[in-house]
């Protein structure tokens, strides 16, 4: 099972659903790295360092650090949502088929369907 770092921003709803799926996830905090200004290339090593994926909301900055080519242990980018639960659910079905995330971004997406109130979420790999 895959192990989290989980950056700064994200929030504890999303930590604790992870956590009750039975994933490891050191948060930030946790660490002693919070509010501290640390810069994301430097999360992201520390992260890769311990074996672990940084989960964060941060899109643009970790989509930029993947796509320079930076060696990592993967990177997750979740949306703020309020509904953690299905977000983490469609996560989980995703990690369950994969054998690693070592140098890959995945991010689940929301989207929303046509004549439906309530949207659904997805996932997609960004390639180098």
């Amino acid at each position: 099972m895959f192990k989290f770092y989980a950056n700064e921003n994200l929030s504890a709803g999303l930590v604790n659903e992870l956590r009750r799926l039975g994933y490891d996830v050191l948060t930030s905090y946790e660490a002693g790295n919070a509010n501290q200004g640390i810069a994301d290339d430097r999360v992201l090593k520390m992260a890769t360092e311990s074996d672990r994926c940084v989960v964060t909301f941060n899109r643009d900055d970790f989509l930029n650090l993947h796509l320079s080519g930076i060696e990592h242990g993967g990177i997750v980018v979740c949306k703020d949502d309020p509904d953690c639960m299905s977000l983490v659910q469609v996560l989980n079905d995703y990690l369950i088929a994969q054998q690693s995330l070592q140098n890959r971004l995945i991010r689940v997406l929301q989207k929303n369907q046509k004549g439906s109130d309530r949207p659904f979420f997805m996932i997609r790999e960004y390639q180098r």
